[in-house]
């Protein structure tokens, strides 16, 4: 009774509502969508740039397109705003309770503008290059790491665009495009070798991070997960916003409507073109629900888990490589829904104490998508 109460008084539909109508004006605001080749073609003219560096922030779930993109942001700025006034439907709350997300998603915006001011000439190449990844990996880390404030906002922010975005740059043009591996292995790669970096930095120079705000949690009513259907239903939507840090089904939700109404109004425009959008978020849902339900009893011990890594790495890189076929869909997700997390978990437990466990969790994205790729490409008939 408890819980139709509580959804009763949840704001969901109108949520849902309220992202439809703020994308389709943002459909009016920019117009008929280019497909996602006329976009990478123009991008010498501001608003195609514009577009590029708004759907860099819904990349890394590789819908690069900026309704997704918007939908995630609106959706995590509710989250935000119901996990200050201790509402019961703010779902799990975003940026793991940490009151954080101003400073948080302010470093990782300030540091995906700086990647693009000084590494956006790569895009003249022609090929795609990972200009995103500042906003979802360590300035982002720092904050969570370090806590809020100027410093570290702007500290994450530089480090991420001086170090892990040429980082990414290097392996994705010198590594991935030559040996033609998935281009997700270069992004993570990159992340992780310059958060090495930068955390080691930071503790050898502490006043890089020095007089950061603690994070200050609201008051909220406390209840223990049941881990049951609902639990796990919310779970996998919540894993769908994990990799910028929000892990919140709110988030989620503005996501997904973003991609799902983006391929509506033109197929050919996110996903890269592909139109494999139904598939990829066909699978990314199937890897969260099969990591959630088989890790089930490690989410209980230790109240998080990387469930989302096959999400933003994985399927995704499977589907785009090898086709959207069920048998490429369905064993990449299996497969990485079963490696990938305890992958994850057994590299940061053994990292040092300076260094923030995402590292563990790129590391594993990388050394999964490498392994698993061609593994599902045999286990699908060579289809490609």
């Amino acid at each position: 009774m408890e819980q139709v109460l509580i959804l009763r008084r949840s704001p969901l539909p109108l949520l849902i509502l309220a992202i439809l109508a703020v994308l389709l004006a943002a459909s009016l605001v920019f117009g008929q969508w280019p497909d996602y080749a006329a976009l990478a073609a123009s991008l010498d003219q501001p608003l195609s740039r514009l577009r590029w560096i708004i759907g860099d922030i819904s990349e890394v779930a590789f819908y690069k397109h900026e309704l997704p993109a918007l939908g995630l942001l609106l959706g995590a700025a509710l989250a935000h705003w119901a996990h200050v006034r201790g509402y019961r439907w703010q779902g799990f709350a975003i940026c793991y309770g940490t009151g954080l997300w101003p400073w948080l998603f302010t470093s990782s915006l300030l540091g995906l503008l700086l990647s693009h001011a000084l590494w956006g000439w790569t895009l003249a190449s022609g090929t795609w290059q990972p200009t995103f990844v500042a906003f979802v990996s360590l300035p982002a880390a720092m904050v969570l790491l370090f806590g809020g404030g100027w410093r570290v906002t702007l500290t994450g922010a530089l480090l991420g665009a001086l170090l892990v975005t040429p980082a990414s740059l290097l392996l994705v043009n010198y590594l991935c495009y030559p040996l033609q591996l998935p281009v997700v292995i270069g992004n993570v790669g990159g992340m992780a070798l310059a958060s090495v970096l930068a955390f080691s930095l930071c503790k050898y120079l502490p006043s890089l991070v020095r007089d950061a705000l603690p994070a200050v949690t609201p008051q909220a009513i406390a209840r223990k997960p049941d881990y049951g259907v609902a639990w796990t239903l919310r779970r996998v939507l919540a894993d769908f916003s994990e990799a910028p840090f929000f892990g919140n089904e709110l988030a989620s939700l503005g996501l997904l409507l973003g991609v799902l109404l983006a391929y509506v109004l033109a197929p050919g425009a996110p996903a890269y073109g592909s139109q494999l959008v139904i598939q990829i978020v066909a699978g990314q849902a199937l890897a969260s629900l099969v990591g959630v339900l088989f890790w089930r009893r490690q989410w209980m011990a230790r109240g998080w888990y990387p469930t989302y890594i096959p999400i933003v790495s994985i399927v995704p890189a499977a589907v785009l490589t090898l086709g959207g076929q069920w048998q490429v869909v369905v064993s990449s997700a299996i497969l990485g829904a079963l490696i990938a997390p305890p992958l994850a978990v057994a590299i940061s437990q053994r990292l040092p104490g300076h260094i923030h466990g995402y590292v563990g969790n790129v590391l594993s994205m990388a050394i999964s998508t490498l392994g698993i790729v061609p593994l599902v490409a045999l286990l699908a008939g060579g289809h490609s």
